[in-house]
Parts: C-alpha cells; structure tokens; sequence
C-alpha cells in the first residue's frame, strides 16, 4: 500500500528512485491509511533531496522510512515539550462540533480572535460557549456554514462521503491535480554547487501559517536550506506549536501594509530561491507577490503556494484549515463511527500537504538546476484529504500507537523535546541546523 502511493507521487512529480518504506497501517485510532500517506509523502521528498544530493555530486544514497515514525510525525505538535511542560491547548474554547437542526453538526474554527469573532456575531452571542451551543441550534447547518464564511469566519457542516461526493465542489476537487509544479517564467540554469547537504545554500522564504506550509519550509531546513520564516505582529500565530513547526528556521517580522516593510520583502525575494506562502487566494497578489510579479523581479524562483479548496470550484476562494476540509468531506463523519463526528487524531490532511509542498519545492529546485525556469508549485488541502482517502481504510481496532523518538534541542525559549527527523538518507541524515525561535527574533536579512 504505502509503495503504491509512493509510485503515485513519483509519477506526479516526473521523479525516478525508490525507497523502503518498513511497517502497515493502522498505527493510530483512525480507519485512515494516514501511516501509508505519511511514509509515501516523506519517502517521497527523500528522493527528491537524493537527486539534489546526485546534482551536485554525482553520488546516489539510499532512501528509508518506517510508517510508524512517518505515522507519528502527522501529530508532531503532540510531543511537543518546552523546559519539560506540555504546550498550551492548541484549540480555541469554541473550536468545537455544534449540534445543529436535524441531528447534524457544524464544527467551528474559531483558533483566530476574528474567526471567533464572526461565529459568535452570526449566532448573536458574546462569548459564552453554552449560549452559543443553544443558538447554533436553531440553525440549519448548511445556511449556519455559509453564513459564518459570509461574515469572514471558517466553519464546516459535517457531510457524510456520499454527500460530499454530490456537493459541486467535491466535483471541482476530484479533476484537481493533487501536486502542480509548471514552469511560469524564463530564467538560465542554476546548476546547484558542490556541497555537503542537498539543501546547502539554497535560500526559502516562509510565508506560512498553522502547519501545513510551515511543514513544508521545516522539511527543506532539515536537508540544509537556509528558511527564514516571516510573520507579522499584528496577525495571530499558533503559540507554541511554532516552535515545533520553527525548527531549522530563522524568523523575522514585516508588516506587508507598510512600503517600507514591502520593499525589505522584495530585497529578500531577489536573494531568495524558493518563496513559500499559505495566505488566502489572492491575498498576497493583491500586494504585489503574485507568482508572475516574483517571476519578473526574480526570475529563476520558486513560489510554492497552498490553498484549502484549490483554483477551481465554488469554494476556491473561501477560508479552510485541516479540520474543516475533515468535516464537510466525510471524514469527520466517519471517524465519529455513527456517533457524534470526531477528528482524526492526527493533522494528517496538513502534514501530508506540507511534505507535498516540499516535494514540489525540491523538483523545482532540480528542474531549474537542468533547465532553468522560474516554477509554480500549488497544493490544496481538500485535495490532499481526497488522496489520503483514496488510500482504503484499516481496522482502527488493531491500531498501537508508535513509541516516537524524541530528541532536546536548546533554544532562546527554552528547551525544546520535540520529533527527531523521520526520514533516512545513508549519505546526507537529516537534521535542523538551527534551534526554534519565538518570532520575529532574527533581523530581516538573510545570513
């Protein structure tokens, strides 16, 4: 099963090689192949870093993973420890299922101060979970989904599969390409260096947000990228989760409203080789950072972009996180085994996006080594979760949770016990060359 998945990526991606991939499904409490997603999407980008690594030295290593640890790394966060403490909840007070008319649900994402703020306006409530359960109520869940998106929050009406499959943006999902990589822009080759990791020197800038696209730029630093992640003070962030998602990365702010804060962007884009972003369709573009506008002022980079619905389709503009695509496509429904719905017990749907996005990044990175080019690299988490069903289901019954390896890294905040790298190369081990930082800890430049 996970080797079948793996020849899929590989097919997607136009990319030769093979890995071993060691244990089956099921590993967690889901009827999910998430252990099979997550070792084909991690094996996936090992062989990716192998051809940098024979790019610029000529030399093949071999590629491994065990499913159990790819299984594990979809919770990362939940072995997340700082000077020996378990993190602060990750979920928001109202980040809940509500029962709604007709013995349905709608589940909330509320983690935003102004996601939260819009559901609790539309129910007409203050902050008062019990009130809010009792107004949700009175509502139908499809009119209660909309209405919060109407009014800028993010909500999912739980759905069973077959009601996904009718509903027109699950059609817009299934004609959906699960990984682009095209080439959008002239740029000469740029034959990567002889160096001792398959990453050296290769500069990412990290736009991203929650955990899907920080996976990503967390994966490319533990094969040697220089990432610096950008954030900005006035938006929320994750709390500690980020230091999870922050290894390997260097860390600034800007405040994209501001000229000054904009120009500073664009000086580190034209030093940059891969641009890495999560924000809603359109947003940045709005700014000036569509892919096509950092074609032109830095030809030859990679812009990595992920959605939650894709390009296409009714929902292509809306809010989405990994839970909500969970809800509204079945899988919440499922994994509530006919009781009230449940979430997966791992950010599977996430995960898998963000190793995704650095398969695409490193493909890129390899094409235009060959070729030269500047590339579009898009995941969209609906997609993803629509992959990860594909995969078949397991008997959750027989499932034993993994015993994962743990590692301390000393950081400005404190000491960090998180997931030591899942993935195996014989040649170039991965690992984070530089400890979790609180954000915006490290000037805007690159080192």
């Amino acid at each position: 099963m996970p080797q079948a998945a793996l020849r899929e990526l590989l097919g997607i991606a136009r990319l030769e090689g093979e890995a071993e991939i060691t244990g089956a499904d099921p590993v967690l409490k889901t009827p999910y192949r998430v252990g099979a997603a997550g070792a084909a999407s991690l094996a996936a980008t090992g062989i990716a870093a192998a051809e940098l690594w024979r790019l610029r030295t000529g030399k093949s290593q071999q590629v491994s993973v065990d499913l159990r640890a790819a299984a594990a790394s979809l919770k990362s966060g939940a072995y997340l420890r700082i000077d020996g403490r378990t993190p602060k909840a990750i979920w928001d007070p109202y980040s809940l299922f509500y029962p709604v008319k007709d013995g349905r649900w709608v589940r909330f994402h509320t983690n935003y101060p102004h996601h939260r703020a819009a559901a609790l306006g539309v129910l007409g409530v203050g902050e008062d979970v019990e009130a809010a359960k009792r107004a949700a109520a009175s509502w139908d869940g499809v009119e209660l989904e909309d209405a919060i998106h109407a009014a800028g929050g993010c909500a999912g009406y739980v759905r069973t599969a077959a009601e996904w499959e009718a509903h027109p943006h699950s059609s817009a999902v299934a004609v959906q390409e699960l990984l682009t990589i095209e080439r959008i822009g002239d740029a000469p080759p740029e034959p990567l260096p002889k160096a001792d990791r398959p990453l050296a020197g290769v500069r990412v800038l990290d736009l991203t947000r929650v955990l899907a696209g920080p996976t990503a730029a967390k994966t490319l630093a533990e094969h040697g990228a220089d990432v610096l992640k950008i954030t900005a003070a006035h938006l929320p962030d994750s709390g500690d989760t980020d230091l999870d998602t922050g290894l390997g990365k260097l860390s600034a702010q800007l405040d994209l409203r501001k000229a000054d804060d904009a120009a500073t962007l664009r000086r580190l884009v034209k030093q940059a080789d891969v641009f890495s972003q999560s924000y809603r369709p359109g947003a940045l573009a709005a700014r000036g950072f569509s892919p096509q506008d950092l074609a032109r002022l830095r030809p030859g980079i990679i812009y990595v972009s992920l959605s939650a619905w894709g390009m296409t389709g009714p929902w292509k503009d809306r809010r989405g996180f990994d839970s909500i695509v969970q809800c509204v496509s079945g899988m919440a429904y499922v994994q509530g085994a006919g009781g009230a719905p449940k979430l997966l017990p791992c950010s599977a749907i996430d995960y898998v996006s963000g190793y995704l996005m650095a398969l695409g990044a490193m493909v890129a990175l390899a094409r235009r080594a060959k070729e030269g080019g500047s590339w579009l690299v898009r995941v969209g988490l609906a997609r993803t979760g629509k992959w990860i069903v594909d995969r078949g289901t397991a008997d959750p019954s027989a499932a034993v949770e993994p015993e994962a390896k743990t590692m301390e890294t000393k950081s400005p905040a404190g000491v960090i016990t998180h997931l030591a790298p899942v993935l195996e190369l014989s040649e170039t081990p991965p690992f984070w060359a530089r400890p979790p930082v609180p954000l915006g800890y490290h000037p805007t430049q690159w080192p």
